[in-house]
């Protein structure tokens, strides 16, 4: 109906103005379209709305694999890594006190135990031989071939390329233990104690720990904050020299 009172209108306007204007045919003025668009018309073409779609589509596509892929190479970079060359740890107990406290956190090279590359007074972590579901932190006292005569609570070291007695200087003991006992290792084994002497599980209740169950060595500690240091627990930090 709208449409019907507009094209009458348009014929009116133009009939006035030839009676203004006269022009030919060829130049009659249209000021009215004849051609409306609706109100309810659609906007958009059915075509482009599936454009946009896929376009959305695609974004979405594009997000989760960027997502995917750096996933994928964290896990590249971080579980080679942390099989291989480092591992967290958290010290459990006191059989490392003063030097280590419960809950200390640390990062353990894991390198030294494929290179074998371990000496006396290295601070390690190692696989307790009676259960290797456990792991243990203890310090390095004795190396393989040597003997480990202890005397009421004083180390010495023998073996066939040291023929006088080597007297441990242990200052990172502060809570001794005057007990006795001796033990000679064979080519593959260690000796192993804890600092806190009166209180800690080691080599001297269980014996010695064959090469292939010590896991590497102190590398860093991160926690406490207050004591955040890289080796901890060597005998450098204690001014002691390798022996």
């Amino acid at each position: 109906m709208l449409h019907c009172s507009l094209l009458v209108v348009e014929a009116e306007v133009n009939s006035i103005w030839e009676q203004i204007l006269p022009l030919p045919s060829s130049h009659k003025i249209m000021l009215v379209s004849s051609t409306f668009f609706t109100y309810d018309e659609p906007q958009m073409s059915p075509a482009n709305e599936q454009k946009n779609e896929e376009s959305s589509t695609n974004t979405t596509r594009g997000v989760i694999w960027e997502t995917l892929r750096y996933v994928l190479i964290a896990a590249l970079i971080i579980i080679p890594v942390r099989t291989f060359i480092a591992q967290p740890f958290v010290v459990e107990g006191l059989s490392m006190y003063p030097t280590f406290h419960n809950r200390d956190y640390l990062i353990v090279n894991e390198l030294a135990k494929y290179e074998g590359d371990y000496h006396r007074g290295d601070v390690v972590i190692l696989r307790y031989p009676l259960d290797t579901s456990k792991y243990f932190i203890k310090r390095v006292i004795g190396l393989p071939g040597e003997t480990v005569t202890i005397t009421d609570g004083t180390v010495t070291i023998t073996s066939p390329t040291i023929t006088t007695p080597l007297v441990l200087s242990e200052p990172y003991v502060k809570n001794p233990k005057a007990d006795s006992s001796a033990r000679t290792l064979s080519q593959d084994q260690y000796f192993v104690m804890g600092d806190n002497r009166a209180q800690s599980s080691d080599s001297r209740a269980w014996g010695p720990v064959p090469k292939k169950l010590m896991d590497g060595k102190t590398l860093v500690r991160l926690f406490p904050l207050t004591q955040i240091a890289l080796h901890p627990g060597s005998l450098a930090s204690f001014g002691v020299s390798p022996e």
